[in-house]
């Protein structure tokens, strides 16, 4: 499976629940950390997660 692919799953999961969990969070910077370096398609993925959680409709959680 790409790592593209993996982010954007993460990404959806977050979105889906409306949180964002330690899992998926260290999932997501794993996969960062394994590739080294971040395309256009995760960058934009994460972007609107982060745009979700200033706005309020996403929590980060210690636990789901």
């Amino acid at each position: 499976m790409k790592s593209t692919k993996v982010i954007r799953q993460l990404v959806e999961r977050a979105l889906y629940i409306k949180c964002l969990t330690p899992d998926i969070e260290n999932e997501i910077n794993y996969e960062l950390t394994r590739m080294g370096h971040i395309s256009d398609v995760d960058y934009e993925a994460l972007e609107l997660l982060m745009s979700e959680m200033d706005a309020g409709r996403i929590q980060l959680v210690a636990s789901p």
